[in-house]
């Protein structure tokens, strides 16, 4: 008797240890949200991977955060998304980059009201989306002061208090954890936004925002596109820190990585693109095969382009190899300039998972847009679709908080 029900709990447990968490997906540098580009999806694009995942049963939260702002700004617009409430900056931070703390335009409902330790939250960041994740996490965990003397903290409910237990995993798709070679190129160009305005059949003018309110930056009524992205990129905020120019670069991103810590309670995993070869004879990366012609040329110079941090070290030829847009190596794990690099494995379905360090997964033939269902051709959008649908079995299959 006592071993029949022995047996039992051994089969019902593995159930019981599955949770249920929603799974937050965070888009990158000019990414949009559900209400944009004429329900042209960012995930998947018209093949729609939200509601393929939807379809499946598992519960996903959509946002959309600033495409150009800062990972310090676009983490409390994910924080407030999804909690609700008015976006506060912090009096510290809009001091120092004189910006509107409380945007009036910046008030949401909340996505996930209840979301805490009791309910937490898996988090799938796309390119930047990783980088802000990582960044909410440190917001969440620390208390922040307006004056350290008088110990006068800050007065909003995600800065002014410290919160852990709040998210289970982070999985940082094609991620720039220590910057990009490109990013001056990426970020001054707009190279991609334009292509998916056209692909998309967008009618009308209102299908885009840069949601830069805190600069008191806004699309005037009927702005042509044209005039409206001219004056985004020569505005002031592109000479500041407070942008994802900075965030992006090689520099940036390691002053990013000296500040943002592992969490010994979250699950990591990275998942590494790469549509690049070594050419013959030479240290050089060029295109492989089947890898879009929008993809192409930015390959081509990553895959020989050498990269500078601020103190003059440059990067060496295992940086050529990339998806595109970012440098492959960039994105296995964070490593900073005082801690060296957060310690990581190759993702083995094997393995038993450990929170606490970062898990990670390479995936070849697949550029930087291909893994979220861009630009692909038959065979990269079904191991894209199936990447997704694997990958979310994993989280569910984590153990409650």
């Amino acid at each position: 008797m006592i071993m029949t029900l022995l047996f039992a709990l051994a089969l019902i447990s593995p159930l019981k240890s599955m949770n249920d968490y929603p799974i937050v997906l965070v888009h990158g540098f000019m990414g949009w949200g559900e209400d944009e580009m004429g329900g042209y999806s960012y995930w998947g694009g018209k093949n729609d991977y939200i509601k393929m995942m939807r379809e499946k049963g598992f519960n996903i939260i959509e946002t959309s955060v600033g495409p150009v702002s800062s990972n310090w700004e676009r983490a409390i617009e994910l924080y407030y998304q999804l909690k609700g409430g008015q976006v506060d900056y912090g009096k510290l931070h809009s001091e120092k980059f004189k910006i509107i703390q409380k945007p009036k335009e910046k008030f949401y409902k909340g996505k996930y009201p209840k979301w805490s330790e009791e309910y937490p939250i898996h988090i799938i960041g796309h390119s930047m989306g990783g980088q802000t994740a990582r960044m909410l996490d440190y917001l969440l965990k620390q208390e922040f002061y307006i004056d350290q003397k008088t110990r006068l903290k800050e007065g909003s409910d995600l800065l002014g208090s410290s919160k852990t237990g709040y998210i289970k995993s982070i999985t940082a798709l094609s991620t720039p954890h220590n910057g990009t070679t490109l990013a001056e190129i990426v970020t001054k160009t707009i190279p991609f936004i334009q292509y998916f305005v056209g692909i998309a059949g967008v009618v009308g003018t209102n299908f885009y925002n840069f949601d830069l309110e805190q600069w008191g930056f806004s699309r005037k009524p009927n702005e042509r596109w044209s005039n409206y992205i001219h004056r985004m990129r020569h505005h002031k905020a592109w000479n500041t820190k407070n942008i994802s120019s900075w965030d992006l670069s090689l520099s940036g991103a390691e002053k990013l990585n000296n500040t943002l810590q592992l969490s010994s309670e979250i699950y990591y995993f990275s998942i590494v693109t790469s549509t690049t070869e070594r050419k013959e004879k030479s240290q050089f990366h060029i295109p492989v095969k089947g890898t879009s012609i929008i993809t192409r040329t930015r390959s081509k110079i990553l895959g020989s382009r050498v990269g500078y941090w601020s103190d003059g070290r440059e990067t060496g030829e295992d940086w050529y190899e990339n998806d595109g847009v970012v440098n492959s190596i960039s994105m296995i794990t964070p490593i900073s300039k005082e801690n060296g690099a957060d310690p990581s494995s190759k993702f083995s379905k094997e393995e038993l998972l450990i929170s606490g360090q970062w898990y990670w997964l390479k995936i070849d033939s697949m550029d930087h847009w291909n893994i979220i269902g861009h630009l692909v051709n038959k065979d990269r959008e079904s191991r894209s679709r199936s990447f997704f649908l694997s990958h979310i079995k994993i989280l569910r299959d984590l153990p409650r908080n």
